[in-house]
């Protein structure tokens, strides 16, 4: 596991431009992602030929119950940033939405019916028809 460590300081500082990298004092969230969840995301970081990204977890002002999620690759770390390892795959959640974040899981479905990244929020208090958002 040394070796993960060891690629994930050097890619923070090479995806930082400032010299802040080494100010930058990362911890763990509680967010969950399953093994299929990982597959998936090491699959897609592979088709890019990108191996400096992680995948950011994200909750935002919007969508009907007044919360969305955001997942999306980002090579920035920042400060303030909670960031895991999953077997090489990085999860990265800012320090506004660990709080709304903690407990959730992230899974990936691939059925006939729905294929793509799900979000299962413990904090969620209730969500609109569609799925997309949350309270």
């Amino acid at each position: 596991m040394s070796t993960s460590t060891d690629t994930a300081t050097t890619d923070t500082a090479s995806a930082d431009t400032g010299s802040a990298a080494d100010s930058i004092n990362l911890t763990p969230h509680e967010v969950e992602l399953s093994d299929v969840a990982a597959g998936k995301v090491r699959s897609l970081l592979e088709q890019e030929g990108r191996t400096d990204l992680r995948l950011r977890v994200a909750v935002q002002p919007g969508g009907c119950s007044g919360l969305i999620y955001q997942l999306y690759f980002d090579e920035r770390v920042l400060e303030g940033d909670a960031v895991r390892d999953f077997d090489g795959v990085e999860v990265i959640v800012d320090k506004m939405s660990v709080p709304y974040l903690s407990g959730a899981s992230i899974d990936f479905e691939d059925t006939i019916s729905k294929q793509g990244f799900t979000i299962d929020n413990p904090n969620a208090g209730g969500s609109c028809a569609c799925g997309d958002s949350f309270h």
